[in-house]
């Protein structure tokens, strides 16, 4: 077993394993071991915050955090359109799910999700738009020339 720090990851010696490895059997420093209590202090300050803000709150950002995923991959030269797309229905199916329980932030978030819907189909129909007029002279392909005229 071992820990993960920003230092790096440091073996943990649990005490009585069956099986002491090379990495099981190693004893952390004074410092490393100060370092991981440090640690596991800061991220139980973080959950204790965290449980005093209301569910709502933080739901309601998580799923700006869709909202803000879809804009980077739709701003993205070429527009990821796959991912946004993903990220949309993440936020599309979190609204979805929490329907109205997301207090005075539910009306800011439907129109969020609006916005970032019109945005990708526009963005798609631009990109589609650009890449057949960029591939019709190269291809010598025109939507003309794809047409059965029947003389054959």
């Amino acid at each position: 077993m071992s820990l993960w720090t920003p230092g790096g990851e440091h073996p943990v010696d649990r005490g009585g394993a069956a099986d002491p490895s090379p990495a099981t059997s190693q004893r952390l420093t004074p410092e490393q071991e100060l370092e991981a209590h440090q640690i596991a202090a800061e991220m139980q300050a973080v959950r204790d915050q965290l449980a005093q803000v209301p569910a709502a709150v933080v739901i309601a950002n998580h799923a700006m955090g869709c909202y803000e995923l879809a804009a980077i991959h739709l701003s993205s030269q070429p527009p990821k359109l796959d991912e946004a797309q993903l990220a949309i229905d993440a936020f599309g199916a979190l609204l979805s799910v929490t329907d109205g329980r997301l207090g005075p932030d539910d009306a800011t978030l439907a129109d969020a999700l609006a916005q970032i819907r019109l945005a990708f189909v526009q963005v798609k129909a631009s990109w589609e738009q650009a890449t057949t007029t960029d591939a019709a002279p190269e291809s010598g392909i025109t939507p003309e020339t794809t047409e059965d005229d029947g003389n054959d």
